[in-house]
């Protein structure tokens, strides 16, 4: 599977997403991958929901992951951070 279909979901408006998401669809996606990490899983969510319940309401979600990375900081330290994986299809 290519990354083609992959929308990573980081700091930006939500709308920038759905946006995102649904051009993926609109092009001929037969499913779309939204990946986001830590505080950034909130913003995911509404995106589903978003594109579920406004725009493309034959979408529905596949399959949900959730997951743990480790980051590395400053000095070597290492932190978790909370993963989640949502993949939506028609």
């Amino acid at each position: 599977m290519s990354n083609d279909n992959v929308v990573y979901v980081g700091n930006k408006e939500v709308m920038n997403y759905v946006l995102a998401v649904t051009t993926q669809f609109n092009e001929g996606s037969e499913e779309v991958i939204l990946k986001a990490r830590g505080r950034a899983i909130s913003r995911a969510v509404d995106t589903a929901e978003i594109v579920r319940n406004r725009f493309l309401q034959d979408v529905e979600i596949k399959d949900i992951t959730t997951g743990t990375e480790e980051i590395e900081g400053e000095e070597g330290e290492t932190s978790n951070v909370s993963t989640i994986t949502i993949t939506l299809g028609e």
